[in-house]
């Protein structure tokens, strides 16, 4: 089962990234971003920096899985916790899959725990990652900006990031931009319409079972050994 992704395309930036100086009001004096600040982005999105894919495995694995999901997609969040770690085991950690999430904002607290997920840089991205999925329900508690913006914060400290690196992330305009940059781009492209989704060695897929997902996997390898 997946979430349907309705905002595609359409998304307004300004819905999804302006939270006015709430996040600030409350760990700092600088303001995360405004409406307005956020307005003139969607009208400049053309021109912003899309950002790299992070890899986890080895770069030249014989076969590429791509998830988009969004961290606060709870089937996103089963499958982290259910399909993942055998993902992990069986092909990740023995250099037969190249592993690159991609993330998908279909509203601002997942484009805030994307900044929390970024913000140990690439060598903690998907340390962070897992513990959004992990923690996802806590995170989202009552669904109150005030909560999830803590719990945010809780998280991120403890990732071992500092207040000020947290702060930092969180106010970081331009990180916001180029994240939805890059989504929009990537989804369009792949014409992403629910999450999870997968590509896998340039095949779309819907989230399927543990025994579908090998199979695929297993297939193609045979086909990268003939």
């Amino acid at each position: 089962m997946s979430k349907s992704l309705s905002i595609l395309g359409g998304m307004a930036v300004a819905g999804v990234l302006a939270a006015g100086g709430w996040y600030a009001s409350q760990h700092s004096e600088a303001s995360l971003i405004t409406a307005a600040q956020a307005q003139e982005a969607s009208a400049e999105q053309s021109t912003v920096q899309t950002l790299p894919d992070v890899v986890l495995g080895q770069e030249d694995a014989p076969v590429t899985v791509i998830e988009y999901a969004s961290y606060t997609c709870p089937h996103c969040a089963d499958w982290h916790a259910g399909e993942f770690p055998k993902l992990k085991a069986e092909y990740i950690d023995t250099g037969k899959v190249k592993f690159i999430q991609r993330e998908v904002y279909f509203d601002k607290f997942g484009l805030w725990a994307g900044l929390i997920a970024q913000c140990g840089g690439d060598m903690k991205y998907y340390a962070i990652s897992n513990m959004l999925y992990d923690k996802q329900r806590e995170w989202i508690g009552d669904g109150k900006q005030q909560t999830i913006v803590n719990n945010l914060h809780k998280i991120g400290l403890q990732a071992g990031l500092t207040k000020d690196q947290i702060t930092t992330c969180m106010n970081d305009e331009k990180r916001a931009e180029q994240l939805v940059a890059t989504y929009q781009k990537n989804a369009s492209a792949d014409k992403i319409d629910a999450t999870p989704s997968f590509i896998i060695n340039g095949t779309k897929y819907s989230n399927m079972s543990w025994g579908d997902f090998k199979k695929i996997l297993d297939d193609d390898l045979a086909k990268a050994a003939n």
